[in-house]
């Protein structure tokens, strides 16, 4: 997907294997690589000037709940603080005296030309940052000419996403159960996804000592501290959960091929299921039911990904679940290269710890075919709704060219492992 062509254009990256769109949801558009002036910018958003900005702001409008679920990740957050670190590892080695003014950040991924290289990730509960968050997150894609991947533990139904949103991208967490695993791939080739991303790095949930802290839980406890909390936030109070409400409690919508229980539910942990079970032979019996594309989410280990494309699957996705699952695990940025290597005609996705376009450039470097963000896109719309992802974008895509013309290259595809170090290499001998 980073593989570009000379003349502001991208040339065919890596491919999915061929097989019909399951749905009729239409693709996305291919936006323009022009930019608006600052002035275009409307003046609540120009005080914005990078992605890390967006997160006083959604910290500011959301409750200590909500927020600490999002932010937080599992235990000490060592691997969380150790994703960004990798980058800090990482350093430029630029090419010199480059004509770079017919420079364009268009990738291409299985066939499709995406405006930049980057897209966004999953995330769980998004329809709490904003009123029908989900929907907002995707249609800013749409807008932008970018890929999203709708969460299983969207609070708003898969089919409307995609009906409304364009999302053409569906994330599911499944149990190691055959009948519950076909019956949701059916559920999801009907609502008309093309790619199917299974997360792999969650057989148990994680240890988010955070959330007991600040009183978060799923299901959702109503408590003193909650109300509390809600009415000093009213503006989420009302514009979001209030709005939200209107429609009845929300549900779990996409855990299943059914509608799952309501988030306040106690049953919600048992409607989840179990996915300790899950297993390569599960992976087999998705890939023989699903006809569209299929990616295998949360690969740190190489072995995994020869494993993967052995058994048909289309894409790696090189993740640590932005250090929410496995405290201490491995650095996705580290292991990049290795999942590279053995991954053979599979397409190499990468996410965690992603803020700044020579973040972007840095995980293109090393391996990655494309790239996904989560957090950042999700405090933008917590922040200013679809217009702040927008804006979140066209910030990374614009930082994404300037450091292009810095590196000396035309295309995302002339991003190469030459143009990149190791700053900090571990002592020699002494």
């Amino acid at each position: 997907m980073t593989d570009g062509g000379q003349g502001g254009d991208a040339a065919a990256g890596p491919a999915g294997r061929d097989a019909p769109a399951p749905g009729t949801v239409p693709p996305a558009p291919v936006v323009t690589q022009a930019r608006r002036p600052d002035d275009a910018v409307p003046r609540q958003l120009r005080g914005f000037l990078a992605l890390d900005d967006f997160e006083p702001a959604a910290r500011r409008r959301l409750p200590r709940q909500i927020y600490g679920y999002y932010a937080g990740a599992a235990e000490t957050n060592q691997s969380r603080d150790q994703n960004r670190d990798a980058f800090r590892r990482i350093a430029f080695v630029p090419d010199t005296l480059r004509d770079v003014s017919r420079r364009s950040t268009a990738a291409t991924l299985f066939g499709e030309r995406h405006r930049f290289p980057f897209g966004i990730a999953p995330m769980g509960l998004s329809g709490l940052s904003c009123f029908e968050g989900d929907l907002v997150l995707a249609r800013a894609a749409r807008a932008e000419g970018v890929p999203m991947a709708v969460s299983a533990t969207s609070i708003m139904p898969l089919e409307r996403v995609a009906a409304e949103g364009g999302a053409r991208w569906f994330q599911a967490y499944l149990p190691g159960e055959p009948a519950r695993i076909l019956a949701m791939v059916d559920r999801v080739e009907r609502a008309g996804f093309d790619t199917l991303v299974l997360t792999v790095d969650v057989p148990v949930p994680g240890n988010r000592e955070n959330n007991v802290r600040t009183g978060f839980s799923i299901p959702l406890r109503p408590s003193l501290k909650l109300l509390a909390d809600g009415a000093a936030h009213p503006r989420w109070s009302l514009g979001t959960f209030a709005r939200t409400l209107r429609a009845g409690m929300p549900h779990m919508e996409n855990m299943d091929a059914r509608r799952g229980p309501p988030i306040l539910s106690r049953d919600l942990v048992r409607a989840v299921g179990k996915r300790d079970g899950l297993s390569w032979d599960h992976v087999e019996l998705i890939r023989r039911r699903w006809r569209g594309r299929f990616i295998l989410k949360g690969v740190l280990a190489p072995g995994d990904a020869r494993e993967a494309e052995a058994r048909g699957v289309d894409a790696v996705w090189v993740s640590n679940h932005g250090g929410r699952q496995l405290d201490g695990a491995l650095a996705p940025l580290h292991a990049l290269p290795a999942v590279k290597a053995a991954a053979g005609s599979m397409a190499v996705l990468f996410d965690s710890g992603v803020r700044r376009g020579s973040d972007v450039l840095k995980a293109l470097a090393l391996g990655a075919d494309f790239v996904f963000l989560g957090r950042p896109f999700l405090f933008a719309a917590a922040a200013a709704g679809e217009g702040g992802v927008r804006h979140a974008m066209g910030l990374l895509g614009a930082e994404v060219d300037r450091n292009m013309a810095m590196l000396g290259v035309n295309a995302v595809g002339e991003v190469a492992r030459r143009h990149v170090c190791d700053a900090h290499p571990p002592p020699g001998p002494g």
